[in-house]
């Protein structure tokens, strides 16, 4: 198995500042001259001809991304038509698709050898597929470029690089959590969030007993429901259990059988057999998780730093919950994982091998401090540039922030970290148990076998 794993990632969530990247151009100044004073020589014979300034080459950039609601969707479409304004030879052709649908597409381009100037990445696993496939360009010069004034701005680099080189950049790093409606948890008569898992299933009957539906969860694209399985595992075999499982050759000390795994698939049957998930759990997307929840049709979602913006943006009322608070994942009694262990990732973009340089420009600026503070102000994730993260006006996010930046362990999402064939693996299998059609411990043999195939 020719691949290289990054288990565990731990970075100082926000590194440094990051200046932007792309002025406008400035034309040369006017020079003005003053008629000449008289004067008994004869002026010269001629003059030098003014210069001429070359009209820069045109260049068409593709960008995919999957921000298909807004704020996000406008924001990006306005950064971009803000730089083709300061770059009038430079066109921007924008391809919005929803994440599956990303994925599927990006899948099949890829098959072709062709990839996008531009594009959302999770880094990692698949990452590292696509630099084997030799479908992406090295930036490491342009980080390091004016005494590393790029790189230096930036934070979790090392979650967008293969082999110590960098072929993409993040514009967002945070962690899931659970996000829960306020009101909904007064009306059941739950005064505190819970800390401990014992507490959350407590709190899920309550709720339940209250009619209210305990939590949304969007088994359709499977990943969303593969979150709390892997936070189970996490809380209950710690950082090594994955570590152990997923290392390869002599370093792999564990399987994805071990007690860790299969306890998360018996734990996760307790909600499934609790009846806490929404009607039609099994066949919801995630935005139809968001709009259950943001609807006020459900108590709790387990979701990542984006939640928010998009729970909103699929609500009847484009507001969402409006009185929305937030709680890590509980600690599982009798557990190695901590109840600031994190499980998270983010969101980044990939550079395409036959880009331009004015593409990777296009990204330093989508990333230049001001723009960053515009996703920080707008909730629609965690900024990874140095100073940006003053522009969070919604206290949940700041609680989000600091979660990853006093973690005392950041997973990446399982199925980012792994090669995506084995991310798909993860996530079909662990669908199983949500749909009741496998046991924990037949969910956890398929996982290892597919494991030991790839």
């Amino acid at each position: 198995m020719a691949r290289k794993l990054y288990l565990l990632l731990s970075f100082v969530f926000i590194a440094a500042f990051m200046l932007s990247a792309c002025a406008t151009p400035t034309e040369a100044p006017a020079v003005a001259t003053d008629a000449p004073a008289a004067t008994t020589e004869a002026p010269a014979a001629t003059t030098a001809a003014p210069a001429t300034e070359v009209a820069a080459e045109p260049v068409t950039i593709t960008w995919w991304h999957i921000s298909t609601k807004d704020p996000a969707l406008s924001d990006w479409r306005k950064m971009a038509d803000d730089y083709m304004a300061a770059h009038p030879n430079v066109k921007i052709e924008i391809t919005v698709l929803e994440n599956e649908a990303f994925k599927t597409k990006l899948t099949t381009v890829m098959q072709s050898g062709e990839v996008p100037d531009i594009f959302q990445s999770w880094g990692q696993g698949g990452m590292i597929e696509q630099v084997n496939a030799g479908l992406l360009k090295d930036i490491s010069v342009d980080l390091d470029a004016n005494g590393g004034e790029w790189r230096n701005s930036l934070g979790a680099l090392d979650a967008f690089a293969v082999d110590g080189k960098n072929y993409g950049v993040p514009w967002d790093m945070g962690a899931v959590t659970f996000w829960y409606n306020k009101d909904l948890f007064a009306q059941a008569g739950i005064k505190q969030v819970p800390t401990t898992w014992t507490e959350f299933l407590t709190d899920c009957e309550t709720l339940k007993a209250a009619g209210i539906t305990p939590i949304s969860v969007g088994e359709g694209d499977k990943w969303p429901g593969m979150h709390i399985w892997a936070y189970l595992v996490s809380r209950i075999g710690g950082a090594d259990a994955f570590a152990a499982a997923a290392a390869t050759g002599a370093a792999r000390t564990g399987t994805f059988e071990d007690a860790a795994f299969v306890q998360a698939g018996v734990e996760l049957m307790k909600l499934v057999d609790g009846g806490y998930f929404q009607k039609g759990f099994l066949g919801a997307t995630h935005d139809e998780m968001n709009a259950t929840f943001g609807n006020g049709k459900a108590a709790m979602e387990l979701g990542g730093q984006w939640s928010p913006s998009v729970e909103a943006a699929n609500s009847a009322d484009l507001v969402g919950v409006k009185n929305l608070g937030m709680f890590s994942f509980p600690a599982v009694e009798g557990g190695k994982g901590l109840v600031t262990d994190i499980v998270g990732g983010g969101n980044g973009f990939a550079i395409g091998k036959n880009a331009e340089p004015e593409a990777i420009d296009f990204v330093k600026y989508l990333t230049s401090l001001d723009n960053q503070k515009i996703i920080a102000a707008h909730n629609t994730g965690i900024p990874v540039a140095k100073g940006a993260s003053v522009a969070l006006t919604d206290p949940n996010m700041v609680m989000v922030a600091d979660a990853v930046a006093n973690s005392t362990y950041y997973q990446l999402y399982f199925d980012q970290v792994l090669p995506p064939a084995m991310g798909g693996i993860i996530n079909d299998a662990v669908q199983k148990i949500f749909a009741g059609t496998a046991t924990p411990e037949e969910v956890c043999a398929e996982i290892e076998a597919g494991f030991l195939a790839q």
